[in-house]
């Protein structure tokens, strides 16, 4: 197969997002990236079964200006630990997100080059991570007061004429600027009705990462045409200063920049001036320069634990473990940017706690459980006193009796995951380049 230029002429993009060969190529990210069904059903597997004919077809559609986006499923996911708020997600169709897939692969290395150094989020070879830790260094550098900019509901808030005047700043050809816009209008389907998209670009859609970046450089471009020092992750933007004096000026000016010129709103509520130990940035706090994940983390992943460990289940412990693992291995292997890895062992010892729970609440009265513990090697009299006691399940789960019966490597023999090991490790190399420096 033909591999598409990158090295391609701005005034034929056009025809570009014509040519096959960049259409397959936008089709490769969405089936990278997955993903559940538009409005009309398709999915992935099914769209690539007749993948010739599907990208032969958006071809001649785009080329006679037939090309018609249909409106995206709407979706609403709960945000972490907010039960009463959800995130808007749209779900565009296969064939739809080839078409925004293939307009990014065209867009990405003509606005790339002109972002921001202080922008992380979306962008080729920048993480999380590296925004935590661009953080840490303007702390330390003695920057204490934080600035947290919270944007209200900012995906769905953009401004679309302002966006098209952005993108019309480097996009020569106006036809790709005509589609983006037909995608951006494309409507909203919820409980089989349709509704009009005047406003806002579509969280779910390959093309908007991008998108929310070109209108947030206009951002970023003013906060470095003050002089600030500022980190930005998508539309999570922290600003740092050396007082609260001049955190709360800038906090009024940038309100003011947001919303004045930028047609956005700021969340007055959520946004606030606060010492840097204070505020929490990507699930995370820098504290006395040094990073720690945010006690709001350490609390929803508490709460998660006990969602995965509900009493009375009938699941068995090995399916118990495979879906803590399935959740646990992701959120500490983000979180490992801690440099308190007792944080993660607090998560790790409340995980095991849990479970010895459910393997007390098992034993249907507590002489089981006494011939469980002696069976399991604890001694008589220890286990004696500690079962026939005024004691119940969870706090039998934290005695000397049970954790002697299944110990940390007992579960760890089970398949159960732990990451604070590698944190510790993490932390003594952290010390060693201290000292080294």
């Amino acid at each position: 197969m033909q591999q598409p230029d990158l090295f391609f002429d701005r005034s034929r993009l056009f025809e570009h997002l014509c040519d096959v060969n960049y259409l397959r190529a936008g089709f490769k990210t969405v089936k990278k990236n997955q993903g559940s069904p538009g409005i009309d059903g398709v999915t992935i597997a099914e769209f690539e079964s007749r993948l010739d004919e599907e990208l032969a077809q958006l071809q001649k559609e785009l080329r006679s200006w037939s090309y018609q986006p249909q409106p995206v499923r709407r979706v609403d996911i709960p945000k972490p630990g907010k039960k009463d708020e959800f995130r808007k997600l749209g779900v565009p169709s296969i064939r739809d997100r080839t078409v925004q897939a293939t307009l990014k692969i065209l867009l990405e290395p003509i606005f790339e080059p002109l972002f921001s150094k202080n922008s992380y989020g979306f962008r080729p070879g920048r993480n999380q991570r590296q925004a935590v830790e661009a953080a840490q260094q303007i702390v330390a550098s003695g920057k204490g007061y934080c600035v947290d900019i919270d944007l209200s509901k900012f995906f769905d808030r953009v401004n679309h004429d302002r966006l098209i005047s952005r993108l019309t700043e480097q996009i020569e050809d106006k036809r790709i600027l005509r589609v983006i816009g037909m995608t951006l209008r494309s409507g909203v389907m919820k409980d089989g009705f349709v509704s009009a998209t005047q406003e806002g670009t579509v969280q779910g859609s390959p093309l908007s990462p991008l998108l929310s970046n070109v209108v947030l450089d206009e951002l970023d471009k003013e906060l470095e045409r003050r002089g600030l020092e500022f980190c930005r992750f998508a539309d999570d933007a922290n600003i740092f200063v050396g007082s609260r004096k001049a955190a709360e000026r800038t906090m009024a000016n940038i309100t003011r920049f947001i919303e004045g010129k930028l047609k956005l709103v700021v969340n007055r509520e959520k946004s606030k001036v606060a010492p840097t130990s204070k505020v929490k940035f990507l699930g995370m706090t820098i504290v006395a320069m040094t990073i720690a994940i945010s006690a709001a983390s350490i609390n929803r992943a508490m709460d998660k634990v006990k969602e995965l460990t509900p009493r009375g289940t009938s699941h068995c412990l090995e399916q118990a473990i495979e879906e803590i693992n399935e959740w646990y291995v992701g959120w500490a292997n983000y979180h490992s940017m801690t440099q308190y890895p007792a944080q993660l062992g607090k998560i790790e010892a409340h995980i095991r706690r849990r479970l010895r729970a459910r393997l007390v609440d098992q034993q249907k009265s507590k002489r089981n459980l006494f011939k469980k513990l002696v069976k399991r090697g604890v001694r008589r009299g220890l286990a004696a006193k500690q079962v026939f006691s005024n004691r119940r399940r969870w706090a039998l789960s934290h005695t000397k009796a049970v954790e002697m019966a299944y110990p940390n490597q007992w579960f760890a023999d089970k398949g159960l995951k732990t990451m604070s090991d590698k944190g510790l490790a993490h932390w003594f190399e952290i010390n060693r380049w201290i000292k080294l420096t």
